[in-house]
């Protein structure tokens, strides 16, 4: 993905999208030929020259500061994942910056901990949204992820481009959409990455509904919230899921679906996991 389009895309969609009442600019009377902001009036919001910001939306500026660019987040009111994104696009680039070679692998005590959390669906995340490792409940409200090959585990995949997950996941425009998003900010952080560089050409070829949410340049950090599916025999499952980094590897991220106590998805999940629990004398192996 080319560098400067990039940048000048992100930029001219979220002034696009503020208005100058909500900037807290008076009317000047002239026709407005683009929505929301002007260049020259975000320019003015965020403390820098027309002329500067004209060429920070076309790629042509040196690195700007960390004070331009917080002052810029402050102008363009973004939240802290696009204030995120926006600092990762305007940064140097760094060897810090490539995605490391190889494969991830997750260290024992994790698996021991998908483990011990039997009664919740409960996966690890890697880049590019690979699955890196999923207890039995995860696999039954999702899909089995140990039975595709390696390369194919990925959350991403999943959702968009596996017909099931459409009659599975509940809101399914709304999850596809924020996976999309989750997506665009790990690529603007790792913008050497030719492995998701190639699972964006994939989704672009596959999905009908990627290249709209991908070119809204809408960035996520997944964080905590509400997920719904409906499964083919214990039907509607509700769970507030939370997602935590492990302390060693901030390119990990667990994920754990809760149930509300004693709700019907709790007494589905107990159904579910009688069903569907494996052999416990199963040796803990990493698929990686």
């Amino acid at each position: 993905m080319e560098r400067s389009r990039e940048i000048a895309d992100f930029l001219r969609s979220r002034r696009a999208r503020i208005t100058p009442d909500q900037a807290g600019l008076p009317s000047d009377g002239r026709a407005r030929r683009v929505p929301g902001l002007r260049r020259e009036e975000a320019a003015r919001l965020a403390g820098v020259s027309s002329e500067y910001y004209t060429r920070l939306e076309q790629g042509r500026a040196t690195h700007p500061s960390p004070e331009v660019v917080e002052a810029l987040a402050r102008a363009l009111h973004l939240d802290p994942a696009e204030r995120e994104h926006l600092g990762d696009l305007l940064a140097r680039p760094t060897p810090a910056r490539r995605a490391p070679a190889g494969p991830q692998r997750v260290r024992p005590g994790l698996h021991l901990m998908l483990q011990t959390l039997d009664h919740v669906p409960a996966f690890i995340l890697g880049r590019r949204t690979d699955v890196l490792a999923s207890n039995h409940l995860a696999r039954a409200v999702l899909t089995d992820f140990d039975a595709l090959p390696v390369p194919r585990r990925n959350l991403a995949r999943y959702y968009l481009l596996d017909p099931e997950a459409r009659e599975r996941t509940g809101e399914w425009d709304r999850i596809a959409a924020e996976t999309v998003a989750v997506l665009r900010l790990e690529a603007g952080r790792y913008p050497q990455d030719r492995q998701l560089a190639d699972l964006v050409g994939e989704l672009t070829l596959r999905s009908p509904e990627f290249t709209t949410w991908w070119n809204d340049h809408r960035v996520l950090r997944r964080t905590h919230g509400a997920k719904h599916y409906r499964h083919p025999l214990v039907g509607d499952l509700h769970f507030s899921y939370e997602s935590l980094q492990p302390p060693g590897d901030g390119d990990q991220t667990l994920c754990v679906y809760n149930p509300e106590p004693g709700s019907p998805t709790a007494q589905s999940l107990l159904l579910l996991r009688s069903w569907t629990a494996p052999d416990a004398t199963a040796p803990l192996t990493d698929p990686h």
